[in-house]
């Protein structure tokens, strides 16, 4: 098949600019500095501040005693949450330590301050499981753009991660069909190579009624990393499930999912599942995979993981998961490659996505390759 033009389905026609407020207060005047130079540089770019979280706000600061932390009840999926949280010795390690915080606070991004009464230092904990640092010996005003350039993505992005369940899956599908069989085959290939973490059990983390609450809004059943897909047609596509093992891919309509299309006007896309099933989100990366479906006709197969590989091409910004923002920046990348149906593109701070003609074509490129600690910076 012959490459198509450039799809003008996913030209990004110009991020939004959210609104955004800050909730609780400050531990220290050291991190009631930061907050108040972040939220300079939000206003400075257009964002505007609102003294309560009311309907218009996209973004909201949560600030939250590191001891008792507190959740941030969003009243719909498209608010994205920055967790501030402040201790006052940097632990051995600041992912392990922050990592429960960000997950019991229900925020995209922690900023985990440190303040020892010499130095304040911001540091960011990453639902990727990555974290880094920010300098506290910058001037002022360099580091409160550095802040700023760690929020920007959450502070202007539009989260795709609505499913609508169409149960019209032909019945000779129920079962699947040889390239679920693939699927099946390239999850526990990943697992073989240790690329697939054990579905995070977040509810562990909450309380009863924190977890309703996320089920609610985003019916997880876990945080799973990584994810792959499969061509069956010129518009379908074959893809895991959010939340499940990839290891052990068994039940269409759950585990593997048929991606029929993407809806701009609700910003969902369509799944067609059999009627006899009770459905499971597809994974969150769905939309960039059919940005990447649609526009390249020759790409076969995609695979995410969490992993890096040298020398190849990377996003710039660190755009949260689910977001039409991160799948437009991959997809750039992957347009951009001199053979779009055999891309490597890395995401920073995030991991890989791979494109091949199969999935067999991927594999064969990457055995030997992988580094499975991503690069955070």
């Amino acid at each position: 098949m012959a490459e198509a033009a450039p799809n003008s389905e996913i030209r990004v026609a110009g991020s939004p600019t959210l609104a955004f407020t800050i909730v609780g207060e400050p531990a220290s005047e050291g991190t009631r500095r930061l907050l108040n130079g972040l939220r300079s540089r939000l206003e400075a770019r257009g964002h505007e501040y609102r003294e309560t979280p009311d309907e218009g706000v996209g973004l909201v600061i949560n600030v939250f005693d590191a001891e008792k932390p507190r959740s941030f009840r969003r009243r719909s999926q498209a608010v994205f949450v920055l967790g501030v949280t402040e201790v006052r010795e940097r632990p051995a390690s600041v992912l392990h330590a922050g990592y429960p915080l960000l997950i019991r606070s229900l925020s995209n991004l922690l900023m985990f301050v440190v303040n020892d009464g010499r130095r304040v230092e911001p540091n960011f904990v990453t639902l990727e499981q990555g974290a880094y640092s920010v300098s506290a010996e910058l001037p002022e005003d360099e580091l409160y753009e550095a802040l700023y350039q760690r929020v920007a993505p959450l502070a202007s992005s539009r989260l795709v991660i609505n499913n609508i369940f169409e149960p019209d899956l032909p019945e000779e599908l129920w079962e699947g069909d040889e390239l679920t069989a693939q699927l099946r085959w390239a999850g526990q290939e990943l697992d073989k190579l240790n690329l697939l973490p054990a579905p995070f059990p977040i509810q562990e983390l909450l309380s009863e009624d924190e977890w309703r609450h996320v089920q609610r809004l985003y019916s997880l059943g876990g945080l799973s990393y990584g994810n792959l897909s499969v061509r069956r047609d010129e518009k379908t596509f074959w893809m895991s499930g959010s939340g499940v093992n990839k290891a052990d891919l068994k039940v269409i309509g759950r585990d593997i999912l048929l991606v029929k299309d993407y809806d701009p006007e609700r910003g969902a896309m369509i799944l067609s599942v059999p009627p006899h099933v009770k459905p499971n989100r597809v994974s969150v990366d769905a939309i960039e995979h059919w940005m990447i479906y649609r526009e390249h006709p020759s790409v076969g197969a995609i695979v995410h993981v969490h992993a890096w590989m040298d020398n190849i091409p990377s996003t710039e910004i660190n755009y949260p998961c689910g977001t039409y923002e991160l799948a437009y920046s991959v997809a750039e990348k992957v347009r951009q490659a001199p053979d779009p149906s055999r891309a490597v593109v890395g995401l920073r701070n995030h991991g890989l996505t791979i494109t091949g003609r199969s999935l067999d074509d991927i594999f064969e490129r990457i055995k030997g390759r992988i580094i499975p600690q991503v690069p955070m910076t």
